[in-house]
């Protein structure tokens, strides 16, 4: 045993702000003041001078999720969105982002509708191929953005190879790390420059907070990054920062049930009748199985599977479910299920219009089970 590299379990708890000095508080307060004393001599030496450029609850959870992946700092917004848009910034203008061809379509539209103002474009490409990725860069290629899990499909990316590709193109990778965390999974260490979290979703753990994070692997770009925060207002309340921060103790725990839930569910899945194909990248079914198993050391709690029917068996699966809330988003102790296509965060038409996608919560898996049985019979009573 070694107390100087702690497991990740010790991390959350202790990863943080730690005992208060002024008290003893052992948890952390929330400081909601807006604006911060300053020196008589006009500094700030004790750090902070206005909350739109950082509070003490946002500087907790920044040191305790950069230490989680194994990063040299972190930086807190007000949502994943925030984040992501953060990252791809770093392109600049004139620059090319090369994003994987499922990538999730909130990332899609950014490039899209926001940052192609900016001037930066973006190509799509299948990143589990390594050959081509290589073909796919351009001359103006500065980012490479990969995600651990692909959302909705559960597509396994080797991160280290993607990494490498890209830097000896001379780009920086970013990895979404939402779907697996670090507790299943660090970027950082398999060379990524960049880990995105939408902390709204297993981060903070109970769907009641909006927030994300970006994890740099470098000092380098972390004060370019603050200095735009700050100018663009996009930092989170200190509030929604002790909820995240909050959360994150209880994250190993919650995402070994998470996927172990999810496995249990995935094994039931596979066996009905009413199932065309499940993914889950813990089962041997799934195509990239064996990859999974080296990158990562758990599958986390999000499948996906299509049913025989068509969109309109698929939705009516999706609204007589008891356990499962028909309800987009995931991460939650509640479980969730989703008609993809219609989802409004979807939209990009390239999905098969009778997938469905499960974020299988804390309950027990046999009551979820018992409920996806039952609402599955809609499907085998019509045949």
């Amino acid at each position: 045993m070694d107390l100087e590299e702690p497991h990740v379990e010790t991390l959350v708890v202790h990863g943080g702000a730690g005992v208060d000095p002024q008290t003893g508080a052992v948890v952390e307060p929330i400081i909601m003041s807006t604006t911060f004393e300053r020196d008589p001599d006009g500094g700030h030496s004790r750090g902070y001078f206005y909350s739109k450029a950082g509070n003490p609850n946002q500087s907790s959870l920044e040191r305790t999720v950069a230490t989680l992946e194994r990063g040299a700092g972190g930086v807190a917004y007000a949502s994943g969105s925030a984040a992501v848009l953060a990252a791809l910034s770093i392109a600049g203008q004139g620059g090319h982002v090369l994003v994987p061809d499922d990538v999730f379509q909130g990332t899609i539209r950014l490039l899209r509708l926001s940052l192609s103002r900016w001037g930066i474009r973006f190509s799509t490409v299948d990143m589990t191929d390594s050959a081509a990725v290589r073909t796919a860069l351009e001359p103006d290629t500065r980012l490479v953005w990969a995600e651990g899990l692909s959302n909705p499909l559960l597509k396994v990316t080797d991160i280290a190879q993607v990494a490498e590709i890209a830097h000896e193109h001379g780009a920086l990778c970013a990895v979404d790390n939402t779907f697996v965390t670090p507790v299943f999974q660090q970027p950082v260490r398999a060379g990524a420059d960049f880990v995105l979290h939408s902390a709204t979703k297993y981060l903070a753990g109970h769907a009641d907070v909006l927030a994300g994070v970006l994890v740099v692997a470098e000092t380098s770009l972390l004060d370019q990054l603050r200095t735009l925060q700050w100018i663009e207002g996009a930092t989170p309340s200190p509030f929604d920062c002790w909820l995240t921060a909050r959360g994150l103790k209880t994250l190993p725990v919650r995402m070994h049930a998470h996927a172990d839930h999810a496995a249990e569910v995935a094994a039931f899945l596979e066996q009905h009748p009413a199932i065309d194909w499940v993914r889950y990248p813990g089962r041997p079914s799934h195509p990239q199985h064996e990859l999974a198993k080296e990158v990562m050391s758990g599958f986390g709690g999000i499948l996906s599977f299509t049913i025989r029917g068509g969109a309109d068996i698929a939705t009516r699966v999706a609204a007589r479910t008891r356990y499962f809330v028909n309800a987009t988003s995931f991460g939650a102790p509640e479980s969730l299920i989703q008609h993809v296509a219609s989802a409004p965060t979807h939209g990009s038409g390239h999905l098969p219009d009778n997938v469905l996608r499960l974020s299988v919560g804390l309950e027990h898996p046999d009551d979820l089970i018992a409920d996806l049985d039952q609402a599955l019979d809609v499907v085998t009573q019509r045949a």
